[in-house]
């Protein structure tokens, strides 16, 4: 029988080695050891890569970042540990990227095909559809290692490390929280969310979705997200120069905030968006976070997550029905998606302009990624202090426009 996920998420869990080291740090005040100072950072990164150009943009979205972890975040001091190299890993990225743009200025002025970017609330079904479309030899999704590492190592051996840091960190992750697994599966290989190619600007939600950083979310709101989605492109511009195909199949709910920078950038784009009810992917969603939040920290309050999280996706549906206007966008459902996946290919190919493949090869896709193989996940919206009738009036129009069926 399947392993079902936890519901006390203010009590993380915590293999015993862990506990042990944590206790130990603390007992000789060494729990913030670690320097997150963003001079400390840069100097580190700077220093491992041997390089000093870290291009556009500017780094006060960094500044800001720390700050607020600083002061909100509540890290424990391995989630310090794991904050601090994940941003001196997006650093030394910046700085091999901006070393290889300038040695081979033709990278920037390769044409990126018209990609597919699927986008949806959170917990709609982007996964499976993405690395349904991911299964095609003639599209080409972000690999969890590629996002980790899109520029390629210096003076790296043969055989490239990327994959193998990239599972090293699966491993590490497995072992700290077996219960994310069943909630989102984070696998070397496997696609992933371009929201981390966004964030190598440190102007992207990735931070709101796995640390209690309130005041750098609000701040986030106000910028203009236009830099990082050309650092995306430009990312994108790096792996298309290293290997093919050239045809991008994207996915992220982060898009769906964002859709009028997507089509400045992206203008070609094919918006793939899924809709489903937000009463189930709201709870689901908040259960992700507060998994991942327990993860770098001992205090989780499932109660704020739901708070925020309430009125954080109700302005990502608000900005999204406000910029679909004059987008090319093919509408999916969740349940279509799960009951005749075929269907679903089939449609997004025709507008894609691809052959779509046989219902025998989808199913067979689908088969290959079957439900809870990595346990089962449990939520519900009063572990977030949320009702069924508070979510369905904040999203009434939104459900009149896309679920009424």
């Amino acid at each position: 029988m399947s392993v079902e996920t936890s519901r006390d998420y203010r009590h993380p869990y915590r293999p015993r080695l862990l506990r042990w080291g944590h206790a130990a740090l603390r007992a000789v005040g060494a729990e913030r050891a670690v320097s997150l100072a963003p001079e400390h950072l840069i100097a580190r990164a700077r220093r491992a890569e041997g390089l000093t150009d870290l291009g556009p943009p500017d780094l006060a979205p960094l500044t800001h970042l720390v700050a607020s972890i600083e002061a909100e975040a509540a890290l424990h001091p391995l989630g310090r540990f794991a904050t601090a190299t994940r941003l001196v890993q997006a650093l030394r990225n910046r700085l091999r990227a901006v070393a290889l743009w300038t040695a081979h200025p033709e990278i920037l002025t390769r044409p990126l095909p018209r990609p597919i970017l699927i986008t949806g609330l959170q917990r709609t079904g982007t996964t499976v559809l993405h690395r349904l479309l991911a299964a095609d030899p003639r599209l080409r999704a972000l690999r969890s290692w590629e996002a980790l590492n899109p520029a390629p190592m210096r003076g790296a051996p043969t055989v490239d490390p990327r994959p193998r840091a990239a599972a090293q960190a699966e491993r590490a992750l497995r072992w700290l929280s077996p219960d994310f697994f069943a909630v989102h599966p984070v696998e070397a290989e496997a696609p992933e969310e371009e929201v981390l190619l966004l964030d190598h600007a440190f102007l992207s939600t990735v931070a709101e979705a796995t640390l209690r950083v309130p005041t750098f979310s609000a701040w986030l709101e106000e910028q203009d997200q236009t830099p990082a989605y050309v650092m995306m492109r430009q990312l994108l511009q790096i792996l298309t120069w290293q290997r093919g195909p050239e045809r991008w199949v994207l996915k992220t709910p982060h898009h769906l905030e964002w859709l009028d920078v997507v089509a400045r950038v992206f203008p070609d784009a094919l918006i793939v968006m899924t809709h489903r009810d937000p009463t189930v992917t709201l709870a689901s969603f908040c259960s992700m976070v507060a998994h991942g939040r327990g993860v770098m920290s001992d205090e989780v309050d499932p109660q704020e997550i739901g708070r925020d999280w309430l009125r954080k996706v109700g302005r990502m549906i608000d900005r999204s029905m406000a910029a679909r206007s004059g987008l090319q966008v093919v509408d999916v459902h969740y349940d279509t998606i799960v009951a005749d996946p075929a269907r679903v290919v089939r449609q997004i190919c025709e507008a894609a302009d691809l052959e779509p493949p046989s219902v025998a090869e989808v199913q067979a896709r689908m088969a290959a990624m079957p439900k809870d193989r990595h346990g089962v996940h449990r939520y519900a919206l009063e572990d977030f202090g949320l009702t069924r009738g508070q979510v369905e009036d904040r999203f009434a129009a939104y459900r009149a426009q896309h679920l009424a069926r």
